[in-house]
């Protein structure tokens, strides 16, 4: 069974995607902000990563490049509901960039697409 983690700040829309991504047949971790992200990246060794960019004590772009420092392989989607942050040279060391939705069609694609490359 795929890993993923999801690093989101806000905890209905962090449980949004938990249940989501459970109910496509993952097995997902949470975690509420950069910190707690990427302790869990260390210790669970994650399939797939899902960031949000605007987090408390660690953003979405300083976990980003902690990770890819030390894992270049894993797929990473930045899943925000800023849309500026594209443009942004920090952003593009994730594999996927989303401007978050209620339709979650796209987001849930993005993952079986990157996790089966």
């Amino acid at each position: 069974m795929k890993k993923i983690l999801v690093v989101e700040d806000d905890m209905p829309i962090r449980n949004l995607y938990k249940e989501e991504l459970i109910d496509e047949g993952y097995e997902v971790l949470t975690a509420h902000d950069g910190v707690a992200g990427y302790q869990l990246f260390k210790s669970s060794k994650p399939d797939l990563i899902t960031l949000d960019i605007k987090m408390p004590n660690m953003n979405g772009l300083e976990l980003l490049d902690k990770i890819r420092k030390e894992n270049k392989e894993v797929p990473i989607i930045i899943y925000s509901a800023y849309g500026e942050f594209t443009q942004n040279f920090s952003t593009w060391a994730a594999d996927e960039y989303l401007v978050k939705s209620s339709d979650l069609t796209e987001f849930k694609n993005k993952v079986k697409e990157l996790l089966y490359r």
